[in-house]
């Protein structure tokens, strides 16, 4: 989820503390690393410094402490979407169990050991970030989903239901009366909601450069300001150099259409937040969210909170446009109106924020492929591994991929390369201006879509339809 390589107009000009609220807090100075010294012969190359490719190198290191690992990055570590999303570590996968369970070579059991993995590796995180003593703000509170119409809230059941009929209990997601969520989440009409256990909160960036850091004191090398102009079987082509390596890990996320051969590969969709001041006692004690748990509301269009370390509320959402062939520039990360519709809905679910000031706010792009299935793999015959496609589900699900490609490039069977995900291969995005027209409009049918409810108090007919085109069960 880094950015490791060149995007048009060029590298990034600005203080990347400036990015957003975690770069401004991580107390980095962010000064680039060395430069590799020109060509270079290791094992494993990494093309991104995001959370994917400093898992990978840290998990392969510990395994082997022999190996020669370098991590090429184009900026610096963290600065994509690793460094700038919502904080959520959960057990979300974005593709659905029943989906799930009918890939090639897989049924219902391996969708569960799916959803089993990702919740370990919840408790993965906190273990990896205790051992090595990185103060990444992690805190397990869980989830509260607040349902706030009648209609939510007859979501809110049926995604229990859901999640019964796939051998979930009480333990893994539970339904909330009113008072029950307005204890947890006290939002303006609140009439329920859900609660999962199965997710921490997180400070990304703090998370990201603890890594980096992570990955060099058990021998790897980190190469920032290294931009990647190719990535071929066996070498990475850097305007430093040549790295010669057995294994090549693609790990570039929303930045992968960058990439030679790959504009279709994902899709860059951008989300973004906005935080506020740090609030006082009294608001915190009406608002709620004791414990930091994440929270989101139960409507169609994306959107999801946390209450940060130094007490403030980092909320995000989607709605910003696709940009026409996959475009990923730095002026994208902006948007006023997205800001402006994010600082509203805030404030409409905490009223008690009319008069709060928001200090922060912020973009940055994700990736999505064509079936909006995530994956993980290594093709032998090339020695070309990747990963990615989280659309935005990617703080934990990095983790696993690190662990993931740990096994596949020792050449080791485990529970994990058995998974649904590994090695899966989605068809490539239509060519424009389709994949323009299709997708904003499905961007756009998620906001219809809340408004429908509104108006009808019935579930959005656009949503129904919407639902197998974006993952959906």
């Amino acid at each position: 989820m880094g950015c490791a390589l060149s995007t048009s107009p060029g590298r990034f000009q600005g203080d990347y503390r400036d990015l957003s609220l975690w770069h401004a807090t991580a107390e980095e100075d962010w000064s680039p690393r060395p430069l590799p010294p020109g060509d270079l012969q290791c094992d494993v190359a990494i093309v991104g410094a995001g959370f994917t490719g400093l898992w990978t190198a840290y998990y392969l290191l510990l395994a082997d402490p022999a190996l020669r690992v370098h991590v090429i990055e184009a900026e610096v570590a963290g600065f994509g979407a690793s460094g700038r999303n919502g904080g959520w570590c959960s057990a979300l996968f974005p593709k659905a169990a029943e989906q799930l369970a009918t890939l090639p070579g897989h049924d219902r059991d391996s969708a569960i050991a799916l959803h089993e993995a990702m919740r370990a590796t919840v408790d993965e995180v906190g273990a990896a970030v205790a051992a090595e003593g990185i103060d990444a703000h992690y805190a397990k509170g869980g989830t509260v989903s607040v349902a706030r119409t009648a209609v939510q809230l007859r979501r809110a059941r049926e995604e229990v239901e859901h999640a019964r009929a796939w051998g979930c209990g009480e333990d893994q997601l539970r339904l909330l009366d009113r008072d029950e969520t307005r204890a947890m989440a006290n939002a303006a009409d609140a009439v329920g909601g859900t609660y999962t256990p199965d997710c921490a909160v997180i400070h990304p960036a703090r998370l990201a450069r603890g890594l980096a850091r992570a990955v060099e004191r058990l021998g790897g090398h980190v190469h920032e300001r290294t931009a990647a102009s190719a990535i071929r079987p066996g070498a990475v082509v850097t305007e430093h150099g040549t790295i010669r390596a057995d294994v090549v890990v693609r790990a570039t996320e929303g930045y992968t259409p960058a990439l030679e051969g790959h504009r279709r590969t994902v899709v860059p969709v951008y989300s973004l937040m906005v935080a506020t001041e740090p609030l006082t006692d009294d608001q915190w004690a009406e608002i709620g969210l004791a414990g930091r748990p994440t929270f989101t509301e139960h409507r169609h269009l994306v959107v999801y909170g946390q209450r940060t370390a130094d007490g403030r509320i980092a909320f995000g959402g989607r709605g910003a446009p696709y940009h026409f062939a996959s475009s990923v520039r730095p002026e994208h990360d902006r948007d006023e109106d997205v800001w402006a519709g994010l600082r509203a809905t805030l404030r409409d679910l905490f009223p008690v924020l009319d008069a709060v000031e928001f200090t922060h706010a912020w973009g940055g792009p994700l990736g999505i492929p064509r079936d909006w299935c995530a994956s993980v793999g290594l093709d032998r015959s090339t020695g070309l591994a990747w990963a990615g496609g989280y659309v935005g589900d990617g703080v934990s699900t990095t983790n696993l991929a690190g662990r993931t490609l740990r096994d596949l490039v020792l050449g080791q069977e485990t529970e994990l390369t058995g998974l649904p995900w590994v090695q899966h291969r989605t068809r490539r995005w239509e060519p424009e201006p389709l994949r323009w027209l299709g997708i904003n409009a499905g961007l756009r049918a998620m906001s219809v879509a809340d408004r429908e409810e509104q108006l009808t108090g019935r579930p959005s007919r656009i949503a129904r339809a919407m639902s197998p085109l974006i993952g959906g069960h």
